[in-house]
């Protein structure tokens, strides 16, 4: 992973890559384990209904504890609650975002006399029972990381030997959602086994806690993981390596998601979400057209969206794309269901997501790194089949900008001019006279909003 390679000068690294090693041996074990394991089809604790929306600092913050030589972005709780500040204040939790989540290196060198867990005392004075009261005092919620092994990533105490204590731990400070990575673990059975004993925990703990599974399941050198086994346990868990704040980091894992959906997309679903890494947009490495791309790929994927930006100063436009109310609905449809590439024409590829209401949300990307935007033409009926087009059915553009197309029937032709890694995202829905009322008072509504 990233994180791991980014961390190679700490003194852990020696270790962790002999570790590396050995599992890489062992993984085929993954899929017994996990299938002996329980007889449950999915993590039965009634959270992440849709998939997750939030913050999380990894990305952007990395792990920065040096706090007297970069006070303004180093890991401690002002960090946390100034996120929360503004998630509250600027319309983040309007549109959804709930979660302000701290990742690796909050963590004190050691646990205390007691065993338990506790965050380093200069970065985090009050405690993060303090801290969680703050977030929750702003209506969000609070997300805490930890690691299935001996210590994280990070060469923090891991949770290994301390399952139970630490989530009772993390639910007596009013930990609302916990990220659990996959670093310096014994064995691969040991490890497997810390994933399944801490969601077992974290359910006893009487606590609503939503369950992260850190650890990239495409590390498998040898045959795929069950999905379906790999949902007993979590709300959510990562297919793919760390992203970077780059356009080559995110159609890599774009690619790797197209390449293996017929594996991961059907397990997804209301409880349990395929996790493709955090949205880098806002940051320094996208272009506009790039954080469109992921933006719309992620709603159309169904997966968490969880941001790792500095709001304090994030651009209007990156503002704008993160809090807009249509691609969020896209991503939070209820039923459930997670999109995927449809076709592949030159250089365009287009996506399909079944959307609740008998419509669908199509994303269409060109994939052309060079050259001016081009011209993508489909008919109606090619549209799954024209499944939301019956008799007419309503188009709505809604990236780059939002705009009706109109009604339209099957034998319709839809043209759209798309720029170079860039994506148009549109909906098609069965028209009818109830829709049409709806979409007018939208039409209207929109309207009145730009005109203020």
């Amino acid at each position: 992973m990233r994180k791991t390679e980014w961390l190679q000068s700490q003194s852990q690294m020696q270790r962790q890559r002999e570790m590396a090693r050995g599992y890489v041996l062992l993984l085929p074990l993954l899929i017994v384990v996990l299938t002996l394991a329980t007889g449950v089809s999915s993590l039965d604790n009634g959270l992440a209904v849709t998939p997750t929306m939030g913050w999380l600092h990894w990305e952007r913050f990395l792990c920065n504890v040096d706090c007297e030589e970069d006070p303004h972005n180093c890991i401690n709780e002002q960090l946390y609650m100034q996120m929360a500040d503004i998630m509250a204040a600027e319309g983040w939790k309007d549109v959804g975002y709930s979660y302000v989540c701290i990742d690796d290196c909050w963590l004190a060198s050691t646990r205390d006399a007691n065993h338990r867990l506790q965050p380093d005392p200069k970065r985090f004075p009050s405690g993060m029972k303090k801290l969680a009261d703050y977030v929750h005092s702003k209506g969000l919620k609070l997300g805490i990381y930890q690691d299935v092994g001996t210590y994280t990533c990070a060469g923090y105490p891991g949770s290994y030997g301390y399952y139970e204590l630490d989530a009772q731990t993390f639910a007596d400070w009013g930990v609302d959602l916990l990220k659990f990575d996959g670093c310096n673990f014994i064995n691969l059975d040991i490890m497997i086994e810390g994933y399944k004993n801490m969601s077992l925990a974290l359910n006893k703990t009487g606590r609503d806690i939503v369950y992260s599974c850190e650890w990239p399941f495409y590390l498998w050198p040898f045959k795929e993981p069950n999905y379906t086994d790999i949902k007993k346990y979590c709300n959510h868990w990562r297919n793919y390596g760390d992203i970077d704040d780059s356009w080559g980091s995110v159609k890599t894992i774009i690619d790797w998601t197209a390449n293996h959906q017929s594996l991961i997309a059907p397990v997804a679903g209301p409880g349990g979400w395929n996790d493709p890494d955090m949205l880098v947009i806002g940051n320094f490495g996208l272009s506009r057209d790039q954080q469109m791309t992921q933006m719309a790929l992620w709603a159309i994927m169904a997966a968490p969206l969880l941001m790792s930006n500095d709001l304090r100063n994030i651009d209007a436009d990156s503002k704008a794309l993160l809090q807009n109310r249509y691609v969020i609905a896209i991503n939070q449809d209820p039923l459930g269901v997670q999109g995927q590439r449809v076709s592949k024409l030159r250089n365009f590829e287009l996506w399909s997501r079944p959307l609740a209401g008998g419509g669908f949300a199509y994303a269409v990307v060109n994939r052309a790194e060079i050259g001016s935007p081009q011209k993508f033409s489909i008919v109606v009926f090619s549209l799954d089949s024209g499944k939301a087009c019956q008799k007419e059915c309503l188009v709505t553009q809604i990236l780059p900008a939002f705009r009706f197309q109109g009604i339209h029937v099957l034998t319709s032709v839809l043209e759209f001019w798309v720029n170079p890694t860039g994506t148009v995202l549109f909906t098609v829905f069965p028209h009818s006279t109830g829709s049409s009322r709806k979409v007018e008072a939208l039409r209207s509504n929109v309207d009145r909003r730009s005109n203020l």
